[in-house]
């Protein structure tokens, strides 16, 4: 179970948590580039005006000063400087300064800090870790992308001991053109509206589209059975076909969104599906847009978000359209360790801890650990030469597997303090199994 942090939303983890979370980061960072992205790191602070130029987010931006300084950072001086609330809107940033050295279509992984200043709770935090991929384009981008980051995406979180997970799909242009359809033209604000479904229901939905927007009866509820719409393939077309409304911008969008829909279910059947409620809060988003949950844990909210941008990064006439997801590991983090989703095989990476017979021996066991970590076996040595059982205590406290002697003659023994099973041993030679060699992560049994 994940402590409770001393300062509310800048969680810390324990040695055995942080090893799960580095579990995670490892597995992300594999699976990323084992599909081609490239890793890159921005700064963490950016000027007010570029945070806050896409979507009303102020509200969340911590901005920083010096504390000498008479001055600190507000919304009204746009060259303040304020921490990144997400690791999107620095990387346009990045696109557009270093553009003349990329090559495009650019494909990044970016596993950053960031901070919000917003009221902590489950799965909130003020600080917290995200893992971002993008691929960015230079003019253009084929919509082909889109598909791929689902999939890659869908196989990061696979890869980890997280339980059952929906990636839900939709698309921007099939809502706005369904909306348009109906004759709502603040498209902006009916999303809005539609992305708090979840969170006040159908009635107060149907009410704010009414009172704000002025729509009908029938056109809110209209608006409200498109969210209803739900397919692991793409059945969702007739779906949405029979609700009767017609747009050029809604075909184009149910092509798009088909084509996400109808690859993954081939690709990663059951993962990735299409779900007409999702709208995403941001106003950059401009197609396709994703949101994942924990099946089960819905309430926890997405755990992993994006969308497709065309013009977050420009640059004169020269514009960047890119399709990006996040991760939010800290949330995910937190939620594997308060449920037992992941624990780590032991507290410390240590795999072997060398006694020592005598004060004397110091040196000598220094080299056998010195043998061991040559390939690659994780050993500390003793400090001082107290009682074999006191020392085989500390190991047992820590979860190190294996206790190493070294006899008088000059031969050596290793002791598997789990089984109780003690071998001779050669420190040139000797490995232990695969599964002790470094820290497991996984899930949780009722054994343990």
């Amino acid at each position: 179970m994940a402590r409770k942090a001393s300062l509310s939303g800048f969680p810390e983890w324990l040695p055995e948590e942080r090893l799960v979370e580095n579990h995670v980061l490892d597995t992300l960072r594999r699976t990323f580039e084992l599909h081609g992205f490239s890793n890159i790191e921005t700064r963490a602070v950016e000027p007010v005006g570029q945070l806050l130029r896409k979507g009303e987010i102020d509200k969340e931006v911590y901005g920083i000063s010096r504390l000498q300084s008479e001055e600190s950072a507000t919304a009204e001086d746009p060259n303040a400087l304020a921490l990144h609330f997400d690791l999107t809107v620095p990387f346009a940033r990045y696109v557009v300064e270093n553009a003349g050295h990329l090559s495009f279509p650019f494909r990044r992984y970016q596993i950053q800090k960031v901070w919000r200043g917003e009221r902590p709770q489950d799965g909130r935090f003020r600080e917290f870790t995200q893992a971002d991929i993008d691929v960015v384009g230079d003019g253009v981008l084929p919509f082909r992308y889109d598909v791929e980051l689902a999939l890659v995406i869908a196989e990061a979180l696979a890869a980890l001991p997280v339980g059952d997970f929906r990636v839900r799909v939709n698309n921007r242009k099939l809502a706005e053109g369904f909306y348009l359809g109906l004759g709502l033209t603040d498209t902006a604000g009916v999303l809005r509206n539609i992305d708090k479904l979840e969170k006040i229901g159908a009635d107060k939905v149907s009410e704010l589209l009414q009172s704000e927007l002025g729509a009908t009866p029938e056109q809110a509820a209209a608006a409200l059975a498109l969210a209803q719409i739900r397919a692991e393939d793409a059945s969702f077309v007739e779906q949405v076909r029979e609700l009767g409304v017609d747009h050029p911008l809604l075909e184009e969008g149910l092509a798009e969104l088909s084509e996400v829909v109808s690859t993954a279910a081939e690709r990663a059947p059951g993962r990735i599906i299409a779900d007409l409620s999702i709208a995403r809060g941001l106003d950059y988003y401009t197609g396709t847009v994703y949101e994942t949950v924990l099946v089960g844990r819905e309430k926890l909210g997405s755990i992993c978000s994006g969308g497709r941008y065309e013009s977050l990064a420009s640059k004169g006439n020269r514009s960047f359209p890119g399709v990006g997801l996040s991760i939010g590991v800290t949330r995910l983090v937190s939620r594997m360790l308060a449920e037992g989703h992941a624990v780590a095989s032991r507290k410390v990476p240590t795999a072997v801890y060398v006694t020592l017979t005598n004060d004397d021996a110091w040196a000598a066991a220094q080299d056998v650990a010195s043998q061991l970590r040559a390939r690659g076996i994780s050993a500390e040595v003793a400090a001082t030469a107290e009682k074999f059982g006191k020392q085989i205590k500390f190991a047992d406290r820590r979860g190190i597997p294996f206790v190493w002697f070294t006899n008088a003659d000059g031969s050596h023994e290793v002791k598997d303090i789990r089984s109780g099973e003690q071998v001779a041993a050669d420190p040139h030679a000797w490995v232990p199994a695969a599964a002790d060699t470094s820290v497991q992560v996984g899930a949780l049994t009722e054994a343990d």
